[in-house]
C-alpha cells in the first residue's frame, strides 16, 4: 500500500514542499517561468520616468473647497490641472537648474522632475466656476461647491 509522506496541511491544500517542487518541475513549466521573468526584466529595463507626488493642503469653507500646493520654480504654463465634479489632478514639471550637475551636489533635498497629485473631492463642485491662482510659488485652487439644496424657480413662458 502507498503511504503519503506529505503533512496533513499539504494533503488538504495539494501543496508540495519546495524541494520536491524544484525536482518535479517540467521543462515546459520552466520555459513559462523564464518567459515571465524576461517580461519583468524587460519592464524594469524600460524604466518609466519617475513621477513625484505633489504635497497639498485641502480644506473647505461653507461655499467652496480650497486646495493649496507649493509649486515654486514651476512656470504656470508647465502646470496641467484637470477637474471634474468629484476629482482634480495637478501635474507639472520642475526643471533642475542648468548650472547644477548631479555630481556637484553635496546635499540634495529638493524634488526636480515631473510631479502629479489627484485629490478625490468630498463633494461635487462647479467645474466652470473653479479658479487656479499662483502667487509666490503657492498654487491655490478654489472650487465652488454645488448647492444641491438650492431651489431655483423657473418662470413659464407662453408662446
Amino acid at each position: 500500500m502507498f503511504k503519503d509522506k506529505r503533512s496533513f496541511f499539504e494533503r488538504i491544500t495539494g501543496s508540495v514542499p519546495y524541494e520536491e517542487n524544484a525536482e518535479t518541475e517540467t521543462e515546459e513549466t520552466a520555459k513559462i517561468i523564464l518567459a515571465d521573468k524576461g517580461k519583468e526584466r524587460g519592464r524594469w529595463l524600460e524604466e518609466e520616468p519617475e513621477v513625484g507626488e505633489l504635497t497639498v493642503d485641502v480644506y473647505q469653507t461653507p461655499g467652496e473647497i480650497i486646495i493649496q500646493a507649493m509649486v515654486a520654480g514651476v512656470k504656470p504654463e508647465d502646470l496641467s490641472i484637470t477637474i471634474n465634479r468629484e476629482m482634480i489632478t495637478v501635474k507639472g514639471t520642475r526643471e533642475r537648474p542648468a548650472e547644477a550637475r548631479e555630481e556637484d551636489y553635496i546635499h540634495q533635498e529638493l524634488y526636480w522632475g515631473a510631479f502629479s497629485r489627484t485629490v478625490i473631492l468630498p463633494c461635487e463642485v462647479e467645474t466652470e466656476e473653479s479658479e487656479a491662482i499662483e502667487r509666490h510659488g503657492l498654487l491655490t485652487l478654489r472650487l465652488p461647491k454645488i448647492d444641491k439644496e438650492k431651489i431655483q424657480k423657473i418662470r413659464v413662458k407662453s408662446i
